[in-house]
């Protein structure tokens, strides 16, 4: 799930919460969007490999 930040960059949260906290996982900061569509490919893609 990618959210834009009030300083104008791209996050990137895990799909799930966290059972614990109920938050989400950051997974990184991007300065585009497309950058983090493309990482957030990349996951994926390990996650099933």
């Amino acid at each position: 799930m990618i959210r834009k930040i009030k300083d104008g960059k791209y996050r990137l949260y895990s799909r799930k919460k966290d059972e614990k906290t109920g938050k989400r996982r950051n997974l990184g900061t991007f300065e585009t969007c497309e950058a983090a569509e493309r990482y957030e490919w990349e996951v994926q893609y390990f996650k099933r490999r």
